[in-house]
């Protein structure tokens, strides 16, 4: 923490100790917790720098830091090729890491298993039922939706839409030959 500080430090440039600096940031929402409390602590510490953070996501970040809007730009996926090309000396420092995870509303069931070719399939529609044989082959001896295990199985995703699109895409078709096989 105290290096990805003392950059931001650094981006503001040299001012004497009665001057008040002022660092500019914007991206990721997914970081927004995490960043809050650091940049509050690190101004606890020094009270002369103050972070100013806009959580308005990954696109926003990379387009304000490519338009020099900010002085440093987050994002929950680096930058691609032709991006970093719009923004020459750009340096990726990851800051914070966490998971995109499949959660489940079935009564009863405390640890469901599910492969990626299931999970896939339930993401691209072609598992609807928690009975689905692909689930109960994974899940011997469980009672799915208790005794209505024939209820149907939903794919759903927070919203707005976070940029956790880049993650998905992904796992999927590493994580699942079926979805592979459906992209082609």
């Amino acid at each position: 923490m105290k290096r990805i500080l003392f950059a931001l430090f650094a981006i503001a440039g040299a001012a004497t100790a009665a001057d008040t600096i002022l660092i500019n940031g914007a991206g990721a929402t997914f970081p927004f917790p995490i960043y809050s409390k650091w940049f509050s602590e690190y101004n606890k510490a020094h009270p002369n720098v103050q972070i100013n953070y806009q959580s308005i996501g990954s696109g926003g970040g990379i387009k304000q830091i490519t338009e020099k809007t900010v002085d440093f730009g987050a994002s929950d996926a680096p930058m691609n090729a032709e991006e970093l090309q719009k923004a020459p000396g750009i340096q990726h420092i990851p800051t914070v890491m966490g998971a995109v995870v499949v959660i489940h509303n079935a009564p009863g069931v405390q640890d469901l298993k599910l492969t990626p070719e299931t999970v896939a399939g339930i993401f691209l529609g072609k598992i609807t039922q928690w009975n689905d044989p692909a689930i109960a082959a994974q899940n011997k001896g469980a009672k799915l939706r208790g005794c209505r295990s024939s209820w149907p199985t939903a794919a759903t995703a927070r919203a707005p839409p976070p940029s956790s699109p880049t993650t998905w895409p992904r796992y999927r078709p590493n994580g699942s030959r079926a979805r592979a096989r459906e992209r082609a």
